[in-house]
């Protein structure tokens, strides 16, 4: 951003802040909140949901798990590892389908019909 840009915003963020009676130390008060509350944060997803790694895992969490994703695949800076030498992923051993026709991919099928 050039210099004329960023000295115009700034004068625009300054007359709104005064229409609404926001002062500097308002500011930065509620950026030193949200800093604190988002450094608890151990995981989230691409919506924007977080949630601290305590208490119930929260639903959308949950449902990705069930789908076959990894909790370490929300982990924000590197707040949970995963397990080293543990496989994350799918234990396909247990797949219902194996040997089925849903089990076989895309090309396998189509040469079939």
């Amino acid at each position: 951003m050039d210099e004329r840009k960023r000295e115009s915003m700034v004068a625009y963020l300054r007359r709104r802040m005064a229409e609404f009676g926001i002062k500097p130390d308002d500011l930065a008060e509620s950026i030193a909140r949200d800093q604190r509350r988002h450094s608890k944060t151990r995981y989230r997803n691409a919506a924007g949901e977080t949630w601290d790694g305590k208490g119930e895992i929260p639903q959308w969490l949950q449902q990705a798990m069930s789908a076959g994703q990894s909790r370490e695949h929300f982990a924000i800076n590197g707040t949970a590892r995963e397990v080293p030498g543990k496989h994350c992923g799918i234990d396909w051993r247990n797949d219902p389908f194996a040997g089925t026709r849903l089990a076989r991919n895309v090309r396998s099928l189509a040469s079939a019909g």
